[in-house]
């Protein structure tokens, strides 16, 4: 059931897609989805990771890197620069845990403790990737930030992160922070990646530094409850929001590599999307890592000549990319494409909005394999809902349920604000392609764990154990969410509604 004025309409096509399974060179990780769905256990998943040696708890620098180094894939490539010229630098498991050992070290000898706040400003560089494992070995919290900000922005999201320490490059420092500097007491240690043994007044050279520090020692053990990233929503409809996660949420992000990203070992994986950004560092970097693939970190904002030329040169498997990226390579025409040999790709996968079948055929026609759409949110941590491979895609529908994950539609009212019966219970839609709210019921690992200093905003995101989504969208009968638009804001007050009260906790 529904309500609202948006309550009918055309139902959404559902025309479905079919890529049988055995047309794969690789076999997907997920073939029956309704199987593996009603068979999940997130116990199950968990075992998967290793945890820390002697049982001393769970930190995600272990699981993408250390576990990888101690073992066979000790000398695979874990991560691949590719610089604007098209030359690469290739990173192995193993040398990636000693940078990122070096980079924990650093931080210790400059007083970061664990559970301070280290900010990243820098583009898609490895030392950024060095930064993250190494912030989170040392038990401190990692806080990437989009290069792009101006001074404002940076400044708002250091001070309400209470950021200690930043690692940027020297021309990000004199635009961005330089300017805002003496308004963030709190921020004691600026470390530039390029000071070539002359940093800025204020800051430290972070490659004298490197090359200085000892071994780190032992992985920081850490709970798997214990903060480990804080990311920043856009702030394009009010100031940004911190969004709290926690090392947990590396089950989530192994399980939605595994079946919406379908990674394997041998897999070069590109995801285009920016690592200032939750999905550029958690599916772009994290994910990927604990399934021991190789990453792309390609500099700049490629074009659509170089984006093909990434493809092809660099053998790239499995992509993640974007709607504005795929629409940049459809305008260049046919004949670039064909001027590339992209047999390696196997796996397109898009966030961000959904597809139509015009993109959908285009990739096809284009890479031999259809474009699978995926949806996700900041405070969601990771994929939710996704188009699988080995499983028929609907044109234009953000796809079904990760394994582990229960979504619903709710009823909403005229102003897209989910509807109470007379026991205070949210109403569940029951019949396929009625409008409602999306919602997911609380408790999958990379579920945010809260909103930074405002514990009454996250508290109205949840309401009878389901967390709002504030996205209107309609169930089809073979369980696919169609997109349909926003809906009222989940977390501003509103007369008659609120959260549930408290905060939920994970799955256990």
């Amino acid at each position: 059931m529904t309500a609202g004025p948006n309550a009918s309409g055309p139902a959404p096509t559902r025309t479905p897609v079919d890529q049988p399974s055995a047309s794969f060179a690789v076999q997907p990780n997920l073939v029956d989805y309704r199987q593996v769905y009603s068979e999940f256990s997130w116990d199950h998943a968990r075992q998967a990771l290793s945890g820390l040696p002697d049982g001393r708890g769970v930190n995600i620098a272990h699981e993408t890197v250390d576990r990888h180094a101690a073992g066979p894939l000790a000398g695979h490539d874990a991560l691949r620069f590719v610089r604007t010229d098209g030359t690469a630098h290739a990173f192995s498991y193993a040398e990636l845990a000693e940078q990122t050992g070096r980079f924990a070290s650093v931080l210790q000898r400059l007083g970061i403790e664990r559970a301070d706040r280290v900010f990243s400003l820098c583009g898609r560089i490895p030392e950024l990737v060095v930064a993250a494992f190494g912030t989170l070995k040392n038990g401190s919290v990692f806080c990437p930030m989009f290069s792009g900000f101006d001074p404002e922005q940076g400044r708002q999201r250091l001070k309400l992160g209470s950021g200690r320490a930043l690692v940027t490059t020297r021309a990000l420092y004199r635009e961005t922070v330089a300017p805002v500097r003496s308004e963030l007491p709190e921020l004691v240690q600026v470390l530039l990646i390029d000071a070539d043994g002359d940093p800025d007044p204020g800051t430290v050279d972070l490659v004298a530094l490197m090359r200085e520090a000892p071994p780190y020692g032992d992985i920081v053990a850490m709970q798997s409850e214990d903060m480990a990233m804080l990311h920043f929503t856009s702030g394009t409809t009010g100031p940004a929001k911190g969004v709290v996660h926690v090392h947990e949420a590396v089950a989530s992000l192994y399980v939605a590599g595994l079946y919406a990203l379908d990674l394997h070992q041998d897999d070069v994986y590109w995801s285009t999307a920016d690592p200032g950004w939750v999905s550029g560092n958690s599916h772009g970097v994290i994910t990927p890592l604990v399934h021991g693939a190789t990453v792309l970190m390609v500099e700049g904002e490629p074009d659509a000549e170089r984006t093909y030329s990434v493809l092809a040169d660099q053998r790239v498997t499995v992509w993640y990319t974007t709607p504005s990226v795929l629409r940049m390579l459809m305008a260049a025409g046919p004949a670039l494409a064909a001027a590339h040999d992209l047999r390696a790709l196997r796996h397109v996968a898009s966030g961000g909005e959904p597809h139509d079948a015009e993109v959908l055929a285009w990739t096809q026609e284009t890479f031999g394999r259809p474009v699978h759409d995926t949806w996700r949110q900041t405070e969601t941590g990771g994929i939710m809902l996704a188009n699988f491979p080995g499983s028929p895609i609907r044109p234009g529908a953000l796809g079904r349920p990760m394994p582990g994950v229960q979504a619903a539609v709710l009823v909403t009212d005229a102003d897209g604000r989910f509807v109470l019966d007379d026991a205070g219970d949210v109403i569940l839609v029951t019949e396929p392609d009625a409008l409602g709210e999306l919602a997911f019921r609380a408790g999958w690992p990379s579920m945010f764990r809260g909103y930074l200093r405002d514990d009454a905003r996250y508290r109205r995101r949840f309401v009878g154990g389901w967390y709002l989504t504030g996205d209107l969208v309609r169930r089809d009968a073979d369980g696919y969410y169609w997109f349909i638009g926003r809906g009222a804001d989940p977390a501003e007050p509103a007369p008659g509604r609120g959260g549930s009260g408290r905060a939920p906790s994970a799955t256990r």
